[in-house]
């Protein structure tokens, strides 16, 4: 019978994934829409390739095995799984119908609720995906400004403005590639040394999983005002998960334009762009951004039931409490066995295990941990990206599960064996190359 959460006694039979893999090999490149949810993030032979259904915290893969998901969609599900009140939100938009041929009410409603829960949200604009409203922010900074050139920091989607700071570059033309540059977070000198007169924007992610030191937000506020340069959140995950209001709300720094997703509608297909009604306005005449299925009602309707929901519920502080009950638990069982080359850090709502490269491969260490994790019935990317449904019995149990494969990770590190104790593949890396790479190159700047 297929496994369940618990101390399974051999890992999980993934025959029909395996099936759906070999037919999809060939037909669908990479295999997966998102690449964090490719099976090249998991261990070949060992991980289930397609999962089938999901509710609460909890997934089921296409063979019938059962996990504690600790990936929720890579962000989306800040409530969990088929959650009553957006399902039900969903389900009587559905009654009235999905498209229109003119402006829906919910389009008004919803911009209200963001406008009253985000600071600075002054006018609101929707799409479909993250890469969609950076792109439309970096179009805006460049329309306001006059100028051409963009900072970057973090990861902001496929298009080309910014995977062509990447080593996934191919196919983007040289005169985009020398549009957009990298600096390193919480370095002010990297940016300070990037600024001359052509910078129309500074966009980056405010936090990912190291926090701003040294008023690191702060600064890059003041550069950016003392610069005339349009300063960008990409609230992606920050967004509605550290506070309701996000970072901004979150550190007191107000960006220019901020960019949402993910979490805001627990699942369904919307992305968000707000800021500055000045900036913002020039949507209405200068640049073009406009999409058939921006104002989708049934992703609008679970944008309002979700916000509420965070609101109402406080859930931020929720996944905060939760979260920091796991990083703790992880790094304590690391310590008591006397190892210091992982641990668990970043903010509370969404944590990730770190492997030393000093005691091995961090890739198979990694590939290891989440090998006898599955086994175990936990859906583990190394990450602890937590959700309102995750319950005190999942993370206990959890805990109770790190104790167990903490000391087999030690064991393959002690006898220089990590390789040997897996049983397929280990995990690739997404990109080779993500910081220190196109830095721009120093500028005699005044700031």
């Amino acid at each position: 019978m297929p496994n369940t959460v618990s101390f399974n006694g051999s890992y999980p039979n993934i025959t029909v994934s395996q099936t759906y893999y070999e037919r999809a090999k060939g037909l669908i490149p990479a295999i997966a829409q998102t690449l964090a949810k490719g099976p090249g993030q998991y261990v070949k032979g060992v991980a289930p390739v397609f999962v089938k259904n999901g509710k609460g915290s909890h997934v089921w893969d296409v063979d019938g095995n059962e996990y504690i998901d600790y990936n929720m969609g890579i962000g989306p599900l800040s409530l969990g799984y088929r959650y009553d009140k957006v399902d039900n939100a969903i389900k009587a938009q559905m009654e009235d119908g999905i498209v229109y041929s003119l402006v829906h009410p919910l389009e008004v409603e919803v911009a209200e609720l963001i406008r009253d829960v985000v600071p600075n949200a002054e006018m609101v604009r929707y799409s479909k995906t993250g890469a969609d409203v950076t792109s439309a922010a970096i179009r805006l900074a460049r329309a306001y400004t006059g100028k051409s050139k963009v900072l970057c920091c973090g990861y902001h989607g496929w298009h080309d403005w910014y995977i062509s700071v990447t080593d996934r570059n191919k196919g983007i033309p040289e005169q985009a590639q020398e549009l957009t540059y990298t600096i390193n977070y919480n370095d002010i000198d990297s940016v300070i040394d990037s600024i001359d007169d052509e910078i129309a924007c500074i966009i980056l992610e405010p936090v990912v999983f190291e926090a701003p030191k040294d008023d690191f937000l702060h600064k890059l506020r003041k550069i950016c005002d003392d610069n005339g340069i349009v300063l960008i959140f990409d609230e992606m995950w920050t967004g509605f998960r550290l506070a309701v209001g996000g970072a901004q709300e979150y550190f007191g720094v107000k960006a220019d334009l901020a960019c949402f997703s993910k979490a805001v509608a627990n699942g369904m297909p919307i992305s968000v762009l707000t800021g500055r009604k000045d900036v913002m306005q020039l949507c209405e005449k200068d640049i073009f951004f406009f999409t058939t299925f921006g104002g989708e009602a049934l992703s609008l309707a679970a944008t309002k039931a979700t916000i509420e929901e965070l609101r109402d519920k406080n859930v931020p502080q929720y996944l905060a409490e939760k979260g920091r009950k796991l990083k703790d638990g992880y790094n304590a069982i690391a310590e008591q066995l006397g190892i210091d080359y992982t641990k668990c850090s970043g903010f509370d709502c969404r944590t990730i295990m770190t492997f030393d490269a000093s005691a091995g491969n961090p890739l198979e260490m990694k590939s290891l941990v989440q090998q006898e994790l599955i086994k175990r019935g936990i859906l583990w990317g190394g990450f602890h990206n937590m959700s309102y449904s995750h319950t005190d019995e999942d993370i206990d149990y959890t805990l109770s599960v790190y104790s167990e494969v903490l000391p087999i990770l030690k064991k393959a590190v002690d006898e220089k064996n990590v390789a040997g104790y897996l049983k397929g593949e280990p995990v690739e890396a997404v990109f080779r190359k993500t910081i220190n790479f196109h830095t721009k190159p120093k500028q005699k700047a005044n700031v």
